[in-house]
């Protein structure tokens, strides 16, 4: 009940219902670029080094990568000033603009120019489980690797369209549930220490450059609905000079052969303006998680049920106004 309550809590904290007041930064001549782990730090730091040296070299900034174990790290690195702006996927993005004084201001553009990435659910090629129905009906017997709980496309997605929709709970229902990073899933599948574990069609693209015999010994047993591309992040209170500085780089990038080339390693093409109204289907997504969780929780009474969709449900509309008007907006 508690923790319901305290979901209940931060979402409204979510949309607005409550806040956290900013605290200014002096100016800063170095930033800390905080960069979520979707797979080993080795192989993000040798893709994303060329980036930041060019960043480094266009806004005047020394510019460091922070890498964590987790999208938590992420997040509280830039709550308590250590991280200045980040690449997160749209869940943590959220904890941070709600946690941790972030705001969007960018999203990046898929190299083949999709507007956003799956989330996945994998399998060894030679399981007999070709689909998320047989996996749910054999789930007591396997062992299940889950995402980290702030990822979008690893833990959020597969959470309501594939669990929450069907009433059923990973932590119950599964033999053993593990949690971790999109290639460490991947790998764990591969190499058969896993049954089913989530992942996303971005790291499964890349895994099929760097390491195609472990991508080989892979299949996909369920696609999400599209996730919208993954937002940049900036501390709100940075000082309007250096938002320009990291603006004019960002919309700039990716203009000549060698730029191309390293935004290519990224599978990315550029970078677009955005918002945090980026963000608002996926607090969609999580208030409809949280409402068919409840509608299937079978210890609740008929009474507290009802109350907590009624909270839920409020939330929602307010949501659904927001995202209405967010809409009218843009289409002007």
């Amino acid at each position: 009940m508690l923790r319901l309550s305290r979901c209940i809590a931060a979402i409204a904290l979510m949309i607005g219902c409550a806040g956290i007041m900013p605290i200014r930064a002096a100016e800063k001549t170095e930033l800390n670029f905080g960069i979520i782990s979707t797979e080993s730090s080795q192989n993000l730091s040798s893709v994303w080094q060329p980036f930041l040296e060019d960043m480094e070299e266009r806004t005047g900034f020394k510019i460091k990568a922070f890498f964590a174990t987790d999208y938590t790290g992420i997040v509280q690195g830039m709550r308590f000033g250590k991280v200045q702006l980040a690449w997160y996927g749209n869940k943590s993005a959220m904890e941070a603009v709600d946690r941790a004084d972030g705001e969007v201001f960018a999203r990046v553009r898929m190299a083949d120019g999709r507007e956003g990435y799956n989330s996945v659910l994998l399998a060894h090629k030679s399981s007999p489980i070709t689909n998320e129905r047989e996996m749910l009906d054999r789930a007591g017997q396997l062992v299940f690797a889950n995402g980290d709980p702030n990822s979008t496309s690893g833990y959020l997605v597969p959470g309501y369209y594939v669990f929450a929709k069907n009433g059923a709970n990973p932590a119950k229902i599964f033999k053993r549930v593990i949690n971790g990073g999109h290639e460490v899933n991947a790998l764990s599948v591969a190499n058969r220490q896993v049954d089913v574990a989530t992942c996303n069609s971005e790291v499964l693209e890349h895994l099929d450059a760097t390491n195609p015999e472990k991508k080989n010994e892979l299949k996909i047993i369920w696609t999400s609905p599209l996730i919208p591309t993954d937002p940049l992040v900036w501390r709100k209170d940075l000082p309007s000079a250096t938002k320009k500085k990291l603006r004019d780089f960002f919309f700039s990038y990716g203009g000549n052969p060698k730029e191309k080339a390293i935004l290519k390693a990224l599978l990315w093409s550029g970078f677009k303006v955005s918002d945090n109204d980026q963000l608002l289907p996926i607090r969609q997504l999580e208030l409809f998680k949280q409402r068919t969780e409840t509608e299937n929780n079978a210890e609740l009474n008929d009474t507290e049920k009802q109350k907590r969709l009624a909270q839920i449900d409020k939330l929602l509309e307010k949501l659904n106004a927001k995202m209405a008007a967010a809409a009218k907006a843009g289409a002007r």
